[in-house]
């Protein structure tokens, strides 16, 4: 249940956005100590973004999960979620802000229900 969304500014060719996909998937799962078989990983490339008044390489991160949000864990998946961007894109960790959101199971739905 729990979804990581990349949106950049950069452009990524569809094998690396797919490698990509699978490193979020995986770093979300370990961090947030949920099965990776119920995390969604989403990249969204070459989105129109100004951060700071100026155009450049960019990127928001949207983390959501039905707990396991806590703020140690934020942190974590802050710096490893901006390290592995500016290594992997060459977006600097000052140009990325992300967002953290703990759902309630009530208001998450899978396969026709939802978790709560």
């Amino acid at each position: 249940m729990p979804y990581i969304k990349l949106e950049t500014t950069q452009t990524i060719a569809a094998d690396t956005k797919r490698g990509l996909c699978e490193r979020l998937s995986r770093l979300c799962a370990e961090t947030i100590g949920k099965p990776e078989q119920y995390v969604q990983a989403v990249v969204v490339d070459g989105v129109a973004m100004v951060h700071g008044g100026e155009g450049g390489p960019a990127a928001f991160v949207d983390v959501r999960s039905i707990g396991g949000l806590s703020a140690k864990v934020c942190q974590a998946l802050a710096a490893q979620v901006c390290a592995l961007l500016d290594r992997d894109l060459g977006v600097p960790g000052s140009r990325v802000y992300l967002n953290f959101t703990e759902v309630a199971a009530a208001k998450w739905g899978h396969d026709g229900g939802t978790f709560g």
